[in-house]
């Protein structure tokens, strides 16, 4: 299985509701796209400071499931919509998992 991680730190002028949008979009996501076995996302509790603001996880059987996945109009028009522009910082790793 390949795990997918990846984390935002978004810019100082988007707003909660913004999030909360984005949040619902991803929340579509696992219907759309048949590749994904596990999703899950959600926002820095606060805990620690200089942690990322938000974070999704994603498992897929194999490497072509992810790269359907990253390559699919849905999740690609999500970014679009909800990432690109209000992102300051992004970090991401695929890794397996037994």
């Amino acid at each position: 299985m390949i795990r997918h991680v990846v984390m935002f730190r978004w810019n100082e002028d988007v707003t909660d509701d913004e999030v909360s949008a984005t949040g619902r979009a991803l929340d579509a996501l696992p219907a759309l796209v048949p590749s994904i076995r596990e999703y899950r996302h959600g926002g820095d509790m606060g805990v620690n400071s200089g942690n990322f603001d938000y974070v999704v996880v994603a498992d897929f059987d194999d490497v072509d499931g992810y790269l359907a996945y990253r390559d699919h109009p849905d999740h690609q028009a999500l970014i679009a919509a909800h990432i690109t522009g209000r992102v300051a910082d992004r970090a991401a790793v695929q890794y397996g998992v037994a």
